[in-house]
């Protein structure tokens, strides 16, 4: 049987192999500048509008940051995975609601034991700063989901793992998404964020078994709540015709 003939590699790739190496072997690192686009097209033999392409595939990536007229640098902070990539497969194999939250009560339930034992005095500040916004914002349900959003993040933050802390905001993005929409028509917003406050208070006393229950406790009262919504949005339309 004739084997076949290895695909060639696109100019693009190659920009993407060229930083992917520069990272690996230290000679780039977080806040650093590369090369100009004419350098990098120069030293790989391609194009300028090819090595464009590349670099906008590692900003897509979260690797690299193009800011117009200084340059392209390589991403500081914690690594952000794009939620793009998800949203795709969840398209593709039909994830259902009831998985996503199945999936993040997997995960933020360990990640907040993690933040009770691991959290430092700066971010435990954060999640305070963002309990607080959601008491602020008990009339304006936009902004309460924002803060709600950023305050699974900083919770994931505190927990001190890098990778977990990035899966976290790729899928709280995607649940942004799912939520903006209906966000207005929320109810019992005070409960979430009393919800919300009992987590950060178990965090805050260096209570991991407290932080997991808590952390679990209103996961699950949002996916009820969740369910709801949804029943009494498919039983809308019957609703109108009588």
């Amino acid at each position: 049987m004739q084997s076949k003939p290895p695909r060639k590699v696109t100019a693009a790739e190659l920009v993407v192999a060229k930083v992917r190496g520069l990272i690996e072997r230290g000679e780039a690192r977080s806040g650093d500048r590369l090369p100009p686009e004419r350098d990098m097209a120069h030293q790989l033999g391609v194009s300028r509008p090819s090595v464009r392409s590349g670099l906008k595939s590692l900003a897509a990536m979260g690797v690299v940051q193009i800011r117009q007229g200084a340059g392209t640098f390589i991403t500081g902070g914690p690594p952000v995975l794009a939620s793009e990539p998800l949203r795709f497969l969840a398209a593709l194999h039909g994830f259902t609601r009831t998985q996503m939250f199945e999936a993040r009560l997997v995960l933020e339930v360990a990640v907040a034991g993690l933040a009770a034992e691991r959290a430092a005095p700066d971010t435990l500040v954060v999640i305070s700063d963002e309990t607080t916004g959601m008491f602020a914002s008990l009339d304006q349900p936009e902004e309460f989901l924002d803060h709600d959003i950023r305050f699974h993040e900083a919770v994931a933050a505190a927990a001190g793992n890098p990778i977990l802390a990035s899966v976290v905001e790729m899928v709280s993005k995607m649940f942004y998404e799912l939520r903006h929409n209906r966000i207005r028509g929320a109810r019992d917003l005070k409960v979430a964020a009393e919800e919300h406050r009992v987590i950060y208070q178990a965090i805050r006393a260096g209570d991991p078994e407290r932080a997991r229950t808590a952390m679990g406790d209103h996961l699950r009262r949002a996916a009820d709540a969740q369910a709801q919504e949804d029943d009494g949005a498919n039983d809308a339309p019957s609703r109108a015709q009588q």
